[in-house]
């Protein structure tokens, strides 16, 4: 194990970090939410915004973790502040000379994976990080790592308004300054927190929902059917032939179509349907209070509508799977339903619609 070097301003950092009277405070909702989000949009057990004092890491708030706070000889984050404009990514603790022998590697929390961006004051102090961590080796996404730093700075947003809250209560003259102020900080934070919230749930290229948003929406609608007694159906929805597509247009032309594809399904969706990018070329729809007779003039909608569109290249057309669940199941047993009614689909020579 390699203990980090402090760094070359680390009095200056201190006494800006104690100057903010944050540590050993209670929790707090606002660092709690961005926390979560941040466990939430990279995917992990274990999320902290942990801020390095002189001999210990101290956790302002933690998810997935008991532990207050530790020594900083053991800390992750006291090699990441050492680099502050950069995201510390560690894929496999296990394997990094830094921290193979290091008690929270070699025993609990059993750390494998580490990614932590800085909490970069105004004056240029990196005071912590907000960091996010695995049990197992994996990597972060370029959209993870900039969330991951966009969240790190409304971290250092929620502590600057600490101590700009402090100042301002001692005097009662600008309280109404420190009230304005308050709600624009606030107002920021929930603008920001929304619009990684979005992010998140959004597939990049064709704008609709991706499949962790499906996911969630799926375990929703099937929690409502069983309070209501309403039916649900799903129209899994494959392009045919896409990979000749790719090949022989290329993949800009592929991506373009896929964005095409997505914008009909949604024009062509009710209000209350949820469209969202199952992976590669593969949609799914959801289609709520729908029986299977319903699901299945639903999805030749989506079929005719796609056949029928102007495509730049070459037709395209697509072969749908619908499965409708009207008791209790489980969303992995709809969807795999769904999967074999396409399969079949696929099997007649595509360009159909097969209900379970």
């Amino acid at each position: 194990m390699i203990v980090a070097e402090r760094p070359h301003n680390e009095p200056g950092r201190l006494a800006e970090l104690r100057a903010l009277d944050v540590l050993d405070t209670l929790p707090e909702q606002g660092y709690d939410d961005i926390t979560f989000l941040a466990s939430q949009i990279c995917a992990t057990p274990i999320a902290l915004v942990s801020l390095i004092d002189d001999d210990r890491q101290w956790f302002k708030s933690r998810v997935g973790l008991e532990t207050e706070e530790t020594h900083r000889d053991l800390a992750f984050c006291a090699h990441a502040i050492l680099e502050p404009e950069d995201v510390l990514v560690v894929p496999d603790a296990a394997r990094d000379e830094r921290f193979a022998a290091n008690p929270l590697v070699t025993g609990d929390p059993n750390i494998r994976f580490y990614a932590g961006a800085p909490l970069m004051s105004s004056s240029g102090n990196a005071l912590g990080t907000l960091c996010v961590i695995d049990r197992v080796p994996r990597e972060l996404t370029e959209d993870q790592q900039t969330a991951l730093r966009a969240l790190s700075r409304q971290v250092m947003a929620q502590l600057d308004l600490r101590r700009l809250v402090r100042d301002l209560e001692s005097s009662v003259r600008e309280r109404d300054t420190y009230q304005s102020l308050l709600e624009d900080y606030q107002r920021q934070l929930e603008e920001s927190l929304a619009s990684a919230t979005a992010r998140s749930l959004t597939d990049p290229l064709t704008g609709v929902n991706n499949r962790r948003a499906f996911e969630e929406r799926l375990a929703e609608e099937l929690q409502r059917n069983r309070r209501s007694g309403t039916t649900l159906s799903l129209a899994l929805i494959d392009v045919d032939h896409f990979k000749s597509y790719n090949d022989t247009l290329g993949h800009s032309a592929g991506d373009a179509a896929l964005e095409r594809l997505a914008a009909t399904l949604v024009d062509t969706s009710r209000s209350t349907d949820f469209v969202a990018r199952y992976g590669g070329e593969e949609f799914a729809v959801l289609l709520p209070n729908t029986d299977a007779e319903g699901g299945y003039i639903l999805a030749e909608r989506f079929r005719k509508a796609v056949e029928c569109a102007q495509w730049p290249h070459r037709a395209m057309t697509v072969s749908i799977g619908v499965a409708t669940s009207a008791a209790a199941i489980a969303p992995d047993e709809l969807i795999t339903t769904a999967d074999e009614a396409l399969y079949r689909a696929k099997e007649r020579g595509r360009n159909r619609v097969v209900a379970a």
